[in-house]
């Protein structure tokens, strides 16, 4: 119990800067820019700076990974059927 990592709650609500949403993300913050501009993320514009709530943050990060996922697993048919890989899955694996 003395290694447990702390916890910080906040709203959903939250609308952190782009350099902190990217950070969130692992993500340059230029990168961010350009999901926001290509509508891959809603954001608002508060003056001249953009701002995501951290809903969307979280929405957006949990499609990416289940996009991935999806990738990963179709690649890993293909090359499993193609003979290049012999790839066994767990159950319950992610």
């Amino acid at each position: 119990m003395v290694n447990v990592n702390g916890v910080t709650i906040v709203p959903l609500a939250t609308r952190p800067t782009t350099q902190e949403a990217a950070d969130f993300l692992g993500i340059s913050r230029p990168t961010l820019v350009k999901l926001l501009e290509s509508g891959a993320m809603p954001f608002e514009t508060v003056g001249r700076h953009r701002r995501v709530t951290l809903d969307d943050l979280l929405n957006y990060q949990e499609k990416e990974q289940a996009r991935r996922r999806t990738v990963l697993a179709q690649a890993a048919r293909n090359n499993q059927e193609s003979g290049v890989l012999t790839l066994t899955i767990m159950p319950g694996a992610k």
